[in-house]
């Protein structure tokens, strides 16, 4: 997997390389990683990469020149290295909301190009012209796509083989059955007199399925219900979950 990153700020994306599991899965080349600042693309001494909105209005608009040129370099290394061209994705409020769901989709591409916007905006025009598809990661505004960005890059990585010491982490994760997490503990078996429950110490990994299912079904219905009804309509709940649901009153 290759992501080629448009920014302005490429050195925050060395908190990539810094340790954890990406660090390491980045030693392996697991994936690689490439970051383009659109300022080496400009024609002027001031290396000019926004300006004044037409129409008027507070913020600065990231001009579609810089980023057009940008894109174009990419496509030239990505054809210089035999390399296949994915989809061009903006980092941005109005795109799509990035879920767990689409992190296999997105695994699907061999690169993508991420697009990390600054300021008010970018150019219309070169979304219309480059840009495949937007991405969000919430109801919210940051000040940059560049933490939006590596949150993404981030849980794409994890679920690749090998990444994780243990492939099943990855699918034991919040999300990836479409139902939140179970808890989990750790010794000592009595902290300040909490102690693990005794289906967790017992050997019986059936039990232990069990449990761990109906303490996810419980965690979900608690603080995301509407997971709850995403599972049902996608087929993701078993009858015994059905039952289990129904005697909590769900």
């Amino acid at each position: 997997m290759r992501f080629d990153v448009i920014t302005l700020f490429p050195e925050m994306f060395e908190a990539l390389r810094i340790g954890g599991v990406i660090g390491r899965a980045l030693d392996k080349q697991v994936f690689e990683l490439r970051t383009w600042n659109p300022r080496d693309y400009t024609t002027d001494t001031r290396k000019t990469v926004d300006d004044r909105a037409y129409g008027g209005g507070p913020g600065m608009v990231m001009m579609a020149g810089p980023l057009d040129k940008t894109v174009q370099a990419i496509a030239l290394a990505l054809h210089e290295a035999n390399h296949a061209q994915g989809p061009v994705i903006l980092l941005s409020p109005q795109g799509r909301v990035f879920q767990q769901g689409m992190v296999k989709e997105m695994l699907s591409y061999s690169q993508m190009t991420l697009v990390c916007g600054r300021y008010e905006a970018v150019d219309q025009r070169f979304i219309e012209q480059h840009v495949d598809f937007e991405v969000s990661i919430g109801d919210f505004v940051v000040s940059g796509g560049e933490i939006p960005a590596m949150l993404m890059m981030d849980a794409m990585i994890r679920t690749i083989p090998g990444v994780l010491g243990d492939d099943e982490s990855a699918q034991q994760d919040s999300f990836m059955q479409g139902l939140l997490d179970c808890p989990h503990y750790t010794r000592p078996e009595n902290y300040e007199n909490f102690v693990v429950p005794n289906v967790l110490l017992g050997g019986n990994h059936a039990k232990i399925a069990g449990w761990r299912r109906e303490q996810s079904l419980i965690a979900t219905q608690q603080h995301r219900p509407d997971l709850i009804e995403s599972a049902r309509k996608n087929g993701l709940l078993s009858a015994s979950d059905e039952l289990f649901l129904k005697q909590m009153g769900s």
